[in-house]
């Protein structure tokens, strides 16, 4: 692979500061702000592995804050924090694992489960309203290890989803929105550092526009958190549905246009 060397100019620098901003903002609080960011630096020329991977060093940054915030908040259990580790290494894997399965396949698979997720969702109308436990059993434990391995293999391995499964994950186990959401984040930031690390051993990532776009992100994860934090699970939920929706149909028009 030929090495990508971009061009510097004011509005490549603007549209990755917007691009950013307003991904962060809604993926601090329910995921899918790579439905934004990845396909501002693919309109500006970046090859798709260099998109994906100055994507995933500006995320990661964006993850930093929400994260934070979440936690600075009370909004994060400790069990997820114990989990990301796991949720590093798992993605660390996957990244290096992306050949085995043919995409197409895995397309149709994550296309079948979004749907699901989204349908679910929308039928429990008061779901992630008021959590069902307050802390958690054996059970819950093991199943958000699962949940860590599985989707922080599936995050570094192909990616689209994640932030929507892991939040779905931990609405299952009986937690309210926003805690899903930042319990979500906490394993989100394991398994995009895992990945950045396996794109900058590529050397798939441009530094400059990452760290750019990776401050506006961090600004815009700041405030799309601390709205999610102050109106959750009204402004939440349906964000979360719209986000999935268009998770939906992104997966289904690469499946049949690409």
């Amino acid at each position: 692979m030929e090495t990508f060397v971009p061009s510097f100019d004011i509005i490549t620098i603007i549209c990755v500061i917007i691009g950013g901003f307003i991904g962060a903002f809604v993926d601090a609080s329910v995921g899918g702000g790579g439905l934004i960011t990845t396909p501002t630096l693919l309109s500006l020329g970046f090859p798709v592995p260099y998109a994906l991977g100055t994507n995933k060093l500006a995320s990661s940054m964006g993850t930093v804050m929400s994260f934070l915030s979440f936690w600075k908040a009370g909004k994060i259990s400790k069990i997820a924090i114990l989990l990301m580790p796991v949720a590093f290494i798992a993605s660390y894997i996957g990244a290096y694992v992306v050949y085995l399965l043919p995409e197409k396949l895995l397309k149709n698979i994550i296309v079948v489960l979004l749907i699901a997720v989204a349908i679910y969702t929308y039928r429990r109308g008061d779901w992630g309203d008021n959590p069902r436990q307050e802390k958690f059993t054996k059970a819950a434990i093991i199943a958000s290890a699962v949940l860590a391995a599985v989707l922080g293999f599936y995050d570094g391995f192909f990616g689209p989803g994640t932030g929507s499964f892991l939040i779905f994950g931990f609405l299952f186990l009986g937690l309210d929105f926003v805690t899903a959401a930042g319990n979500a984040k906490a394993l989100n930031l394991a398994s995009g550092v895992g990945a950045m690390v396996s794109f900058a051993v590529s050397g798939t990532i441009v530094w400059v526009y990452g760290i750019i776009m990776g401050i506006s992100m961090m600004i815009g994860a700041y405030f799309g958190a601390q709205t999610a934090i102050k109106k959750g699970a009204a402004y939440v939920r349906p964000l979360f549905l719209t986000v999935t929706t268009l998770l939906i149909l992104k997966q289904i028009y690469g499946l049949f246009f690409n």
